[in-house]
């Protein structure tokens, strides 16, 4: 932990220093440098918008040209957009790693072959990392499967779960390597004693978080015993008071988990709707990402490796937190 902070810190008081040495006070210290960046969810989206706020600030205190591009969480949609991104030629692209290393390998090869810079964030691809480090490839977010485990660890001790309780994870197995963190999450759980149901988030409800509804209210009529339900969506963690009043439950009759703070999820934690959630802090997801590839760019660092999902958020540390989650910037 100390590590890390040690990185960021220095990284940050480098970047101070070198644009403010040398340089009139009304230039940018990365102006001309063209980033293209993919915040990952949909405009205005709960978790998609930290990040893109992170990146816009980033933007705007560098001085570099970012464009964005919006995938509404779809992996294949991903591929496909960094696909016409490499056409654009520019000097750098941030990704979203959930498509995997399979799906991204061959073109971030064939971006690194034309002289484009690429780093991801969010989720990691540790085989192109290791291939690119040296030219810039970096990682931003959280280490995905220890904070599947530390969430269920942290949830499960607060709802007070016991051997033979069951829980129900809604998650993203599916995907090569996002679905670590789910996986973690179910893991923890079955090494607890608990009994595991598993659900996928659809293509449907990934893109939009309100057409899980009927499938959170029909899961729980089916299953009154559940005693706790992990989210492994930040949107769908920031629509857990609907779903539970379309289930007509209140506060605390299941106790809900999940990930990544928002308006919404600091008022279900407040109202009692969420327990405990796993903050990845998506702001710096957004703000790092396009400052590595800067420094990349123009000096030639190699790639940052940076974990920034540590902190869990309950009833008792949200008050800290509250109005930074309302600027959208935790």
């Amino acid at each position: 932990m100390k590590k890390k902070w040690l990185v960021l810190f220095l990284t940050v008081a480098l970047v101070l220093g070198l644009t403010s040495a040398g340089f009139a006070a009304d230039t940018k210290h990365f102006e001309g440098i063209r980033i293209v960046f993919f915040p990952g969810g949909n405009p205005g989206g709960p978790f998609a918008s930290v990040v893109y706020r992170g990146a816009k600030a980033a933007e705007e205190d560098l001085g570099c040209n970012v464009q964005y591009i919006w995938s509404g969480w779809n992996p294949d949609k991903m591929v496909a957009q960094f696909k016409d991104a490499i056409a654009l030629r520019p000097d750098a692209i941030c990704i979203m790693g959930h498509p995997g290393v399979v799906a991204f390998a061959p073109l971030v090869d064939q971006a690194e072959a034309r002289g484009i810079i690429v780093t991801s964030q969010n989720t990691s691809l540790p085989a192109i990392e290791e291939k690119y480090k040296a030219g810039g490839f970096g990682y931003v977010g959280q280490e995905l499967y220890p904070s599947g485990v530390m969430l269920a660890k942290g949830a499960a001790q607060r709802a007070g779960l016991k051997r033979g309780d069951k829980a129900m994870v809604w998650g993203l197995i599916a995907q090569e390597t996002r679905g670590l963190r789910s996986k973690g999450c179910v893991d923890a759980l079955k090494e607890m004693g608990v009994k595991v149901d598993y659900i996928e988030i659809s293509d449907a409800i990934n893109a939009d978080a309100s057409l899980g509804t009927p499938s959170f209210t029909g899961y729980v009529s089916a299953n009154p015993d559940v005693k706790l339900i992990i989210t492994d969506h930040g949107a769908l963690t920031a629509t857990a008071e609907t779903y539970m009043k379309a289930s007509r439950k209140k506060p605390g009759d299941i106790y809900i988990a999940g990930f990544d703070l928002s308006a919404a999820t600091v008022d279900a934690i407040r109202k009692g709707y969420v327990g405990v959630v796993l903050d990845q802090q998506p702001w710096l997801q957004g703000y790092l990402p396009v400052l590595q590839a800067c420094l990349a760019k123009k000096y030639g660092f190699s790639g940052l490796h940076i974990d920034t999902g540590a902190a869990l958020i309950d009833k008792n540390n949200i008050d800290f937190v509250a109005p930074l989650a309302q600027k959208g910037i935790r």
